[in-house]
């Protein structure tokens, strides 16, 4: 094992035995320190008295005193590998009395001096420059010993001895560079240990000396294996090899990091395969040299696993038809060769006993095993990362595994086109996964008829076909990281129970989903672009209606993508009222009131006279703000009267009984030409007299005005003062309508006027005289100066 691969798998140990004792540990209790990777030259004086976690590995620190310690009294984990440290007293943990874990490994360590009170159950000393194991008899009284790793160069029998009544689950021995020179091949013999893992050194020349067979152990791991031509140290492993029938306890077997040639690399098999080993691992393999053609011997094994990984073949020319048929009818239940630069695979030349292939992670292609009827009893079967493209080889691939329950394309450059015809797929196939290829919509038509799960993220597929044949049977849909923009309904999946559609383009998904998939208990639907509106909102709170465990990452996963104002907003804040979405209910709630107060306008319209009142309202309120806009002073220098009054002899009657009483008895000051024209002036110069020093004029309408020819003249006087003084002094009263047609075409004045301002219609019915005679007080209201009461009293 390099230097590099020793390190990961020394890391991987030590993370998953940290996992282990940290669940131990309650939320309360656990306190983390990580000071890794931070150039320390001493353990840190700032550290927290609740410490129970210490990792101050990959630093520069050489030496580890009690002070340094003393104070972590709840101290269950320390690392602190990687560093220079060369001698350890371990006396420097007696008031760590609940420390358990110790990992002390790529030290530069020398030399230990063990104490009797510490107990640990994971204890690593590998990777250090220890000439002899440091195994000191207080090691021995570690009753709970779980993990053990030593390096030494010299191994001697009796130095296992303090531990022989341990029983430590793994041991993990690293063997330094001189070892080889004086070693005791039976040194493993008082070892009790599940599992052994032994690390030789990585120099050109390699020895084995060790003999394997005799360790009690169940399961052993070598590592940095060199056996190329002219090296002695090959034979001697040969031996170990061949002496392993006679260990009865051994069943796992992992060779890794090995550099031999193709000829030892089949003989490792051929010698293995007559053990009583059961589980046989080979990994990071490189081979050379030349193939002699040997039959291989399958008879008489225990073997049920094989799995070889991570190949790297020298050899330019190999005739690999030869390694193939020796691989594919080994007549076990599990094979694996992955990551070996394999092209091909043949079929077994008889009905194979394998129940297990996995041949992920090399170049084979859609040829392999094609019309291959002698894998019968395959169940499981992975093409994962290959050079696999169209899907109707593999379909027919299967259709001769009539066991086949579970297969993995995924990783390929799959397509299906539907000219191919019939997908006769094995009707025993119930897992397919056919993730990561350039699948379209189309495969939804070329699916096994029985599939229970379907894994298909990861592909070009935009929608599911309605006309897809019914998949009655199956339970699990993943289509995640495509470009769907709907959920699925169950009609065609109708036990569907699991749906993993994320990372698609659904934005408006259907509020009926879970009313027509009943069987559903997870779905995982988030990371979509989700269009928060009204749409949206059934969906929303049929999820909340469901229980939390069936929509998987809610609501985090879950979020507005549009529109803008609502980005990054998590579904489960996004609210809108039911009226806003809700079309019909919005016209019922606008409609119909609307309604009510339209029949209401027109029964005060129709019975109340509601629009008479509302343009006397209306009069009457501009009349005052107009009344506001004009100096008082200016007004009572100029004026005299309140009113000058225009009226027809016919309509006499009404003005002096009903018009002047009404607007005198307020203190109203009228201009009437009978009684406020001076004797001797013309009639002309009166009337303009009297309009020139009246607040307004007030012009008492009606067909018999229409037919006053001095009537018309005072109304074009009173027309010529409006425009020179830039005032609003006529007050137009109707009181009775004038017929279009009845005014001469000469009097174009009085046709402009009642065209273009408004006037008071006199109205008929008694109760309305009130509203009026206020509306014409209010016109022509204004307080005159004494001197002008004067003048008017001295003209009467």
């Amino acid at each position: 094992m390099t230097k590099t691969n020793s390190s990961i798998f020394h890391f991987a140990i030590i993370f998953i035995l940290i996992l282990e004792i940290r669940t131990q540990l309650s939320d309360e209790s656990e306190f983390l320190v990580d000071r890794s990777k931070t150039g320390l030259t001493h353990v840190p004086k700032d550290l927290s008295l609740n410490t129970t976690i210490l990792d101050i590995s990959q630093n520069y620190i050489s030496e580890l005193r009690t002070s340094d310690i003393i104070s972590l009294s709840k101290l269950k984990i320390l690392i602190i590998s990687h560093n220079r440290i060369q001698y350890l007293d371990m006396s420097v943990f007696k008031f760590n009395q609940e420390l358990e874990y110790l990992d002390l490994s790529h030290n530069k360590l020398e030399k230990i001096s063990c104490h009797p009170t510490l107990n640990l159950k994971h204890l690593d000393l590998s990777f250090n420059a220890f000439d002899a194991l440091p195994i000191c008899q207080e090691l021995g009284n570690m009753s709970q010993l779980e993990f053990l790793g030593l390096s030494a160069t010299q191994l001697q029998k009796s130095s296992m001895l303090p531990i022989a009544y341990l029983h430590i689950s793994k041991v993990l021995l690293v063997l330094g560079d001189t070892y080889g020179e004086k070693e005791d091949p039976e040194s493993l013999r008082d070892l009790n240990t599940q599992s052994l893992h032994i690390v030789f050194p990585t120099r050109n020349e390699f020895h084995f000396i060790l003999d394997v067979s005799v360790s009690t152990a169940v399961s052993l791991e070598l590592s940095n294996i060199k056996c190329v031509p002219d090296n002695n140290g090959c034979s001697s492993f040969q031996n170990v090899l061949s002496k392993l029938q006679k260990n009865s306890r051994l069943s796992n077997l992992t060779l890794s990091n090995i550099e031999t040639t193709w000829n030892f690399f089949i003989m490792i098999l051929q010698l293995v395969w007559h053990t009583n080993i059961k589980y046989f691992s080979i990994s990071n393999v490189k081979l050379q040299g030349h193939v002699d053609f040997r039959d291989f011997d399958y008879s008489g094994t225990s073997l049920k696993a094989l799995s070889i990984h991570q190949v790297v073949n020298d050899v330019f020319s190999l005739p690999q038809g030869y390694i193939y048929k020796i691989l594919s009818n080994m007549n076990i239940q599990h094979l694996t060769v992955s990551a070996a630069h394999m092209v091909h695979m043949v079929c077994p030349s008889q009905i194979s006993p394998l129940l297990y292939l996995n041949f992920s992670n090399n170049l084979l292609t859609d040829m392999v095993f094609k019309n291959c009827a002698n894998l019968a009893n395959l169940k499981i079967l992975s093409l994962q990362m290959n050079q696999l493209k169209e899907l109707a080889n593999i379909v027919h691939m299967t259709k001769e595994m009539k066991s086949l329950q579970q297969l993995d394309v995924s990783q390929n450059s799959l397509k299906y086109d539907e000219s191919e015809g019939n997908c006769p797929w094995t009707r025993s196939l119930l897992n397919l996964n056919m993730s990561s290829n350039i699948l379209t919509d189309s495969v939804f038509r070329c699916l096994p008829p029985r599939v229970k799960v379907l894994d298909l993220h990861s592909n070009r597929i935009r929608s599911i076909p309605k006309d897809v044949t019914s998949l009655e049977t199956l339970q699990e849909l993943n289509v995640a990281s495509n470009s769907l923009a709907h959920l699925p309904g169950c009609g065609t999946f109708s036990s569907l129970s699991i749906l993993i559609i994320d990372y698609n383009s659904v934005s408006n998904p259907s509020a009926d989903f879970f009313q027509s998939c009943q069987k559903i208990r997870s779905l995982k639907a988030g990371n979509n672009p989700f269009q928060c509106t009204c749409e949206l909102r059934d969906f929303i709170q049929s999820v909340e209606q469901v229980s939390s465990e069936v929509v998987e990452g809610w609501p985090d996963s879950y979020k507005c993508d549009y529109p803008e104002s609502y980005k990054g907003t998590p579904l489960k804040d996004f609210h809108v009222s039911q009226l806003s979405c809700n079309t019909a209910l919005l016209i019922v709630t606008i409609g119909v009131p609307g309604l009510v107060l339209a029949v209401t306008v027109t029964v005060l319209c129709i019975y109340l006279d509601l629009p008479w009142y509302l343009r006397m309202v209306c009069q009457w309120t501009q009349t005052r703000r107009r009344a506001r806009n004009v100096p008082l002073e200016e007004l009572q220098r100029t004026v005299q009267f309140h009113a000058f009054i225009s009226y027809s002899g016919h309509d006499s009657a009404w003005v002096k009984n009903e018009l002047i009483p009404n607007l005198e008895k307020e203190d109203i000051r009228i201009c009437l030409h009978e009684r406020n024209f001076v004797p001797g002036k013309s009639i002309m110069e009166n009337i303009i007299n009297c309009i020139e020093k009246s607040y307004k004029s007030i012009f008492v309408l009606s067909p018999n005005f229409v037919q006053s020819e001095w009537c018309h003249y005072e109304l074009y006087f009173a027309h010529h003062n409006l425009f020179n003084e830039g005032s609003n002094n006529l007050i137009l009263i109707l009181l009775d309508p004038i017929p279009q047609y009845s005014v001469p075409s000469s009097y174009h004045k009085l046709k402009a006027l009642m065209a273009q301002r408004t006037y008071l219609e006199w109205p008929k019915e008694k109760s309305k005289h009130g509203l009026f005679w206020a509306n014409l007080r209010a016109s022509i209201n204004i307080k005159l100066m004494d001197k002008a009461k004067e003048i008017s009293h001295t003209q009467i």
